[in-house]
């Protein structure tokens, strides 16, 4: 079981992960900056119709994506005791860049790329704890895991609680998702706001963790 502290806030930085990709997904009218499944299916029905903008696009989100969690795990695991201030505060970064390009008239498809980039980094600001991957962009898996668990609890080979811990993971996606895209109708791109002052409050929190390990 993964404790109720660390769950928690997993589940805060997932519901971060909903509202990010619920602005992305209406800024750039149907495609994902976390959901690389499903921007590769999209990408693999669009290079068949040879419809190129959409294989472009989805193909730099999920280049984006992935340099995003190179670099964001490359500063997680940095060896010092600065490592997740470091990694929180890339997102912080990204979070905070996307935001002000696009204020500043960029256009989503290219300002959405740095949010890409942005939710791969945050994948690697929480390590995995007990079972439940903590703070995930993505939970196709996370899904897969509680029924897996639901099934292990039923014949007592797991926690009987523990598939409940990663429903909860989706929920706080799902409670982001329609966070998000609620604050969208009244403030448009302005409700990166709420991501940004979650992830300033992590990169605090382990920038003071670091002092105390000093």
């Amino acid at each position: 079981m993964t404790p109720a502290r660390l769950l928690a806030s997993g589940m805060v930085l997932t519901a971060s992960a909903g509202i990010i990709d619920a602005v992305g997904f209406i800024e750039l009218g149907g495609y994902f900056t976390s959901f690389m499944s499903g921007n590769t299916t999209q990408g693999g029905a669009a290079f068949v119709d040879g419809v190129w903008p959409t294989v472009v696009l989805t193909g730099s989100l999920i280049l984006l994506f992935f340099i995003g969690s190179a670099i964001g795990a490359f500063l997680a695991h940095s060896g010092t005791r600065w490592g997740p201030a470091l990694a929180s505060g890339a997102v912080f970064a990204g979070t905070a860049a996307t935001l002000a390009l696009t204020v500043a008239g960029y256009p989503a498809r290219q300002t959405m790329l740095v949010l890409a980039a942005t939710a791969g980094a945050q994948n690697a600001i929480l390590p995995m704890r007990g079972a439940v991957r903590l703070g995930a962009t993505f939970v196709t898996g996370t899904l897969y895991a509680a029924g897996q668990d639901l099934a292990l609890a039923l014949r007592r080979l797991a926690p009987p609680l523990r598939w409940l811990q990663h429903l909860a993971v989706w929920f706080g996606l799902l409670g982001g998702a329609v966070l998000g895209a609620f604050a969208y109708r009244f403030v448009g791109i302005f409700t990166l706001l709420l991501p940004l002052a979650i992830y300033a409050a992590f990169t605090l929190a382990h920038l003071w963790a670091g002092r105390l390990h000093a």
